[in-house]
């Protein structure tokens, strides 16, 4: 990982122009923010810039606006969940270049908070245009990227800026990648990975990066079926792709190379029907009925995946156990949540999560704040376990 400038690295700001991205892709219902989380990570960074005396001015993108300004996917819908979050007003702009943005950064004063309208309405913030991030670059002295979640992307706002301005990682920033860093960057051993999820076809890259970096790997989930129907077990009606029978062994014989031990189910929890409360057994995983579906992983399965928990120093998790929104095939992943937070609390495990379903997964658990650390990144956090370089953390090391 590169190093980096954090907030530390900046002395008097007092007046400077601080553009800051951050990440307010929020879920809004009937024009109302229904989850405040990724205001709530980013709100550090700018309170502490903001409390300094500087010029704030945030960028962000909402939604996948596909032929310019869309009202309904305007940030102007945002900035009163920002203003509730910050205790603080925040002004806005309805553009972030050209001259009402230059209007709207000439008039603020130290302190104060400006929000600049939906980089995506301009075509040249996906395409990381050197023009649009120029006019972006104008209205800044320097540049905070406190956006994780959108670093996988080189866009004009997440990677193009760190060229023009002196770049700096924000609070969230800064917390993610120490916290990446503790996970699969420079771990303490042994390593265990928890992967679970439907297919095995989304994480084949992940799969295969993390047989060479941990020391065990746990294989949960639907995808869990393809993996057990390819060793010749009859996993009935399981949601399973036998078509990647193959690239499944193919992991297998990689991590036996790599002396990655792969965990998977020994027993599981079958059931006809896939509805909450429908009739299931606990059956060994080569007695799975041919019309019944394993829906979560038994508890003997577990008790395994719990021992090396217990024997883990570091604790990765991407994707639940089972079908954990419906009861009762919540059980493994609430319980294997639950006894990786207990170990986490005793200091005895560093423990770091992060995924979509993964996160709601540990919040249903009750144990989302008792993880080292949980990403609220979904494709970044994914592409950094598939060992990829991500455009938006690689240009903060690269100095200017």
């Amino acid at each position: 990982m590169p190093s980096f400038k954090t907030l530390d690295d900046l002395s008097d700001i007092s007046g400077e122009r601080v553009l800051i991205r951050v990440d307010l892709n929020v879920p809004v219902k009937d024009g109302k923010v229904t989850d405040t989380t990724r205001i709530e990570r980013v709100a550090p960074t700018i309170l502490e810039l903001s409390g300094k005396g500087a010029k704030v001015i945030l960028l962000a993108h909402f939604g996948r606006p596909k032929d310019g300004p869309s009202p309904d996917l305007s940030l102007s819908l945002i900035a009163p969940s920002v203003e509730e979050v910050l205790g603080h007003t925040v002004l806005t702009a309805s553009d972030c270049i050209g001259d009402a943005a230059a209007s709207a950064v000439g008039a603020m004063k130290d302190g104060d908070i400006l929000l600049l309208e939906n980089t995506r309405f301009h075509k040249g913030e996906e395409k990381n245009d050197p023009d649009f991030t120029k006019a972006l670059a104008a209205n800044g002295d320097i540049y905070v990227n406190d956006a994780f979640s959108a670093a996988h992307r080189a866009h004009a706002s997440t990677e193009g800026l760190a060229h023009l301005l002196p770049a700096y990682a924000g609070r969230t920033m800064q917390a993610e990648l120490e916290a990446l860093e503790k996970g699969l960057g420079n771990p303490a051993r042994p390593v265990v990975a928890i992967v679970g999820g439907a297919k095995v076809s989304t994480k084949i890259d992940l799969l295969m990066n993390l047989v060479k970096k941990v020391d065990a790997l746990v294989i949960g989930g639907g995808m869990a079926n393809t993996f057990i129907a390819a060793r010749g077990t009859n996993v009935g009606k399981s949601l399973c792709e036998h078509d990647l029978a193959e690239t499944a062994k193919q992991i297998m014989i990689e991590a036996a190379t790599a002396g990655c031990a792969i965990i998977l189910p020994e027993d599981g929890v079958v059931a006809r029907e896939f509805k909450a409360g429908a009739a299931n057994e606990t059956v060994d995983i080569n007695a799975i009925p041919a019309d019944a579906m394993m829906l979560d992983v038994g508890p003997k399965s577990v008790h395994a995946i719990n021992a090396w928990i217990e024997r883990a120093s570091t604790l990765v998790w991407n994707g639940p156990l089972g079908a954990f929104e419906i009861e009762p095939f919540d059980a493994a992943t609430v319980a294997a949540a639950k006894y990786a937070a207990e170990r986490t609390a005793a200091g005895k495990l560093t423990s770091v999560a992060g995924g979509g379903d993964t996160v709601s997964a540990l919040n249903h658990a009750g144990v989302a704040d008792d993880f080292t650390y949980v990403s609220t990144a979904g494709g970044a956090f994914l592409e950094w376990m598939e060992g990829k370089e991500l455009p938006g953390v690689a240009v903060l090391g690269a100095g200017r």
